[in-house]
């Protein structure tokens, strides 16, 4: 399980395509306590570690197909940013809000505004996950923990204050880019539990 709350970026530096999937390098330093077969998030995709080395600064995760198939990891290449969070101990901090890391769709860019200090995202939201989304509830945008300022029927706006901006990808994202969407689990959950009583 994930917090949301992005700990550094890192960059591709390999990537290995197979029959199988796609393997990909990142470089992220100050990552000293990981360990073959550690769950990490790469841009809010929760993924395995297989291979690492801290003194050099770099691990390796292989995306199965259907990693491929609903991320856009399948699209990176080298010198791509991504944003990097290991799991949360447990006796850890929690500060974001409940992330699995399972990606539940791809949205886009839709428009970028400086406010101020601040800025101002906005995102399309797919019909399919609308009434997950909430005006003050949580969503996980590229694995970034982040409230739901305002929204419509197809798009969200989040406000963004500079630290969480330089911190995470979120600086080098342009109006069309892709992102990773994980809407909060915890109202999939009531959605479940009350469908009978519709």
């Amino acid at each position: 399980m994930f917090t949301g709350i992005v700990e550094r970026t890192g960059e591709i530096t390999d990537v290995n395509e197979t029959a199988d999937g796609r393997r990909l390098t990142v470089a992220a330093s100050g990552l000293d306590d990981l360990h073959h077969g550690q769950s990490i998030a790469v841009s809010g995709v929760c993924l395995t570690v297989e291979a690492f080395d801290t003194a050099d600064g770099w691990f390796e995760v292989f995306l199965a197909s259907e990693t491929v198939e609903k991320t856009y990891l399948g699209e990176l290449s080298v010198g791509d940013p991504v944003n990097i969070e290991r799991a949360l101990p447990a006796d850890g901090r929690f500060d974001g809000h409940v992330v699995q890391g399972h990606v539940d769709t791809t949205a886009t860019v839709e428009a970028i505004e400086q406010v101020g200090e601040d800025w101002r995202y906005t995102f399309s939201l797919p019909a399919e996950l609308s009434q997950y989304v909430v005006e003050k509830g949580s969503i996980a945008v590229d694995g970034i923990s982040l409230t739901v300022a305002a929204r419509d029927e197809d798009r969200f706006e989040v406000a963004i204050i500079p630290a969480t901006r330089e911190i995470t990808t979120l600086s080098a994202k342009t109006v069309g880019d892709p992102v990773h969407l994980e809407v909060d689990v915890m109202a999939k959950y009531v959605e479940r539990m009350t469908d009978g009583y519709r």
